[in-house]
């Protein structure tokens, strides 16, 4: 894999005609309908019911506590989705793609190595991501639990089937996600749709009947609110940030459909909708007070109930689908980051970088889920877990978006301290008030972060000592070919093809088989692979040759270009390479040997890394993706060889 903050290009979404691009930008903002904004498209279901349910019940359905709430709710939305994450963060891609792990590798490009606070950026964004896999397990269990709990609302007699349907229905999920996120997409876009027009006009109904609810979008009813009962309106914050989860998925899959998309969509069709379907909770609190035991499916009429079981449940599967989507997109940029060992990633989409499928991942996540569902067996008990996670991620992606505006945008100090006050004050008063639920479930998220923290963390100190002995047992390239030419080694007929990151050290097993056996083959290619962040590159411009200094030894190095879209096959960019007029790249690479060089991993007690975390690190490079496979190599014809590299 190439650096990607080297990488050259964007992603490519393709042009035609006025009308043919109109009906692209629909689709586009349909499939994102479908992906993005399912987790927090669905936060109704539980968000009121959990805050006048917080606490055994401290607030209260009086018209104070509910206009102070809907006031909360729907301002929390407008700071830290509409004013953050939409219009602010957005703006902050890198080559297209989002999330906290591509938001800390910008801060990293534009900081430079000062001080070490490119450091500090990027372990802020290993931890954010690490919170974030906290939430990409969590959000499935308790949005298709909530769901499916209308059963008990709608029919009674089926409430000992709310978790084997639950299940079900999350098994066939991530069964479904090795089709595609835009396969996914363009099957769940409509269905979100019929959602939020559901939620609108539920809502609607409401407020048109008791329109004095739509008050509770002053900000004044929040501000009496926390000062009449300060320790009240502080718990109920620990829920009321129920509403906005989901908004770091919103930007974790940006690279999936672009910003514009997202943008449209949230303004036209997602922050309305939600808007009212909240003030129509309220209002049926205040008309009724016992509703509040589960006030969305109270909104409707009975005879609408159970349909809306079954919309709420494909809405909370879509739900899923946003944070699964986000954990592939975090993944795959930890992964190209050094982060994370090499995985096996299928790009799903021929326009879109940011569609993947990582198989590993899909399946951790699965596991993860199942536990949850199976463990706490309601959405009440998982909603005790909830928060902690999507609070602390948010702060570090707020952290991470100041510094971006101060270093590379150039904004004026009034700017920053505005934003840092209103959003990032925001956003810990929230992380304050979850706090108080570590002990009730919220230590949940921040085992699982931890981990995942520890887990990337040892992954990239492993990898640099590593990369460190190994560079050291490898050697410059050019001296060794000096020493060639130098001592007049013995040629041995064939082709000999090495794949290598780069031309600069010697590949371990060109130098153990010239160390050991004492020949060097005929014809020597050293293969470089760079990835590219475009879909594809044009056949002509994939090769590049370099013939290390002497034209007339065999001894090449050609470097390989390919798009996101374009198979990584080895030997059918050689073949393309021996038809390139030059002496050199004169063999038949059907007939070519592949030395894969392999570093024998071996346990020291050299200082750089605690014991019990090298041995981690071991477990992990056992399950990296096999190189062989990766770039389609022909098993008959692919040797191991290599030498024991200190760890």
């Amino acid at each position: 894999m190439g650096d990607p903050e080297k990488a050259t290009g964007t992603a490519i979404t393709g042009h035609g005609t006025s009308a043919s691009g109109t009906r692209g930008r629909a689709a586009l903002m349909l499939g994102a309908l479908g992906v993005v904004y399912g987790d927090i498209g669905t936060s109704p279901l539980y968000a009121l019911q959990t805050v006048f349910s917080i606490d055994h019940g401290a607030v209260h359905p009086t018209h104070s506590d509910v206009h102070g709430v809907i006031s909360l709710v729907f301002w929390t939305i407008t700071v830290i989705v509409s004013v953050k994450y939409v219009t602010l963060i957005l703006r902050a891609d890198n080559d297209g793609e989002g999330g906290v792990m591509a938001l800390a590798a910008l801060v990293r490009r534009v900081l430079g190595d000062v001080r070490g606070r490119a450091a500090v950026a990027m372990g802020l964004g290993v931890l954010g991501a690490s919170l974030f896999y906290g939430d990409s397990v969590i959000t499935p269990a308790i949005s298709v639990l909530s769901a499916v709990e209308g059963l008990k609302v709608s029919t009674p007699g089926l409430s000992h089937a709310v978790v084997p349907v639950a299940v079900t229905i999350l098994a066939l999920l991530f069964l479904a996600q090795r089709w595609g996120t835009h396969r996914v997409g363009s099957l769940f876009g409509p269905v979100m749709l019929v959602w939020f027009a559901a939620l609108a006009a539920a809502g609607l109904v409401e407020v048109v009947e008791r329109p004095a609810i739509a008050r509770a979008l002053l900000p004044s009813y929040a501000v009496e609110f926390i000062a009449d009962r300060p320790y009240t309106a502080f718990i109920a914050m620990g829920a009321v940030v129920l509403v906005i989860t989901g908004a770091e998925a919103l930007y974790a899959d940006m690279g999936h459909f672009g910003k514009a998309p997202i943008r449209r969509v949230w303004f036209a069709v997602v922050f309305p909708a939600l808007t009212l379907n909240y003030l129509g909770q309220g209002a049926l609190i205040l008309d009724d007070p016992r509703s509040i035991r589960n006030p969305f499916f109270l909104l409707y009429p009975h005879w609408a109930r159970l349909p809306m079981v079954v919309l709420a449940t494909a809405a909370t599967v879509i739900a899923s689908q946003a944070v699964i989507s986000g954990a592939f997109s975090v993944s795959r940029q930890a992964v190209r980051l050094g982060y994370l060992p090499p995985l096996r990633i299928k790009h799903t989409s021929p326009r879109e970088i940011g569609q993947v499928y990582l198989p590993a991942i899909n399946g951790i996540l699965f596991a993860g889920v199942l536990i949850l569902m199976l463990g706490f067996r309601s959405s009440g008990r998982l909603a005790t877990a909830y928060g902690m996670a999507v609070t602390g991620t948010f702060l570090i992606t707020t952290a991470l978006f100041l510094v971006i505006a101060r270093v590379a945008w150039r904004w004026a100090a009034w700017k920053l301290v505005l934003t840092g006050v209103v959003v990032g004050g925001a956003e810990i008063t929230y992380f304050s008030a979850n706090l108080t639920k570590v002990t009730h479930g919220g230590w949940l998220p921040l085992l699982i972060g931890l981990t995942v923290f520890t887990l990337m963390t040892t992954w990239e100190r492993g990898r640099e000592i590593v990369t460190a002995n190994r560079n050291s047992k490898e050697g410059p390239l050019p001296e060794f070919i000096e020493k060639l030419h130098r001592d007049g080694v013995r040629r041995v007929p064939g082709t000999a093809v090495f794949p290598h990151p780069t031309k600069t050290t010697t590949p371990i097993a060109l130098r153990a088989n010239f160390e050991h056996n004492h020949v060097v083959h005929e014809h020597v290619v050293i293969v470089s692979m760079v990835s590219e962040n475009v879909p594809y590159i044009p056949i002509e411009e994939r090769l590049s040759i370099d013939d290390l200094g002497y034209s007339d030894d065999g001894i090449v190095h050609v470097t390989v270009r390919h798009g996101f879209q374009d198979r990584q096959d080895l030997p059918a960019e050689l073949r393309r390479a021996a038809r390139l007029p030059g002496a050199e790249l004169r063999f038949d690479p059907d007939r070519a040997s592949y030395f894969l060089s392999y570093g024998a991993l071996r346990l020291t007690r050299a200082s750089g890394m605690r014991r019990w975390r090298k041995r981690l690190f071991l477990a992990l490079a056992r399950n990296a993706a096999n190189p062989a496979e990766y770039f389609a190599l022909p098993e008959t014809r692919t040797v191991l060889m290599g030498s024991r590299i200190d760890l």
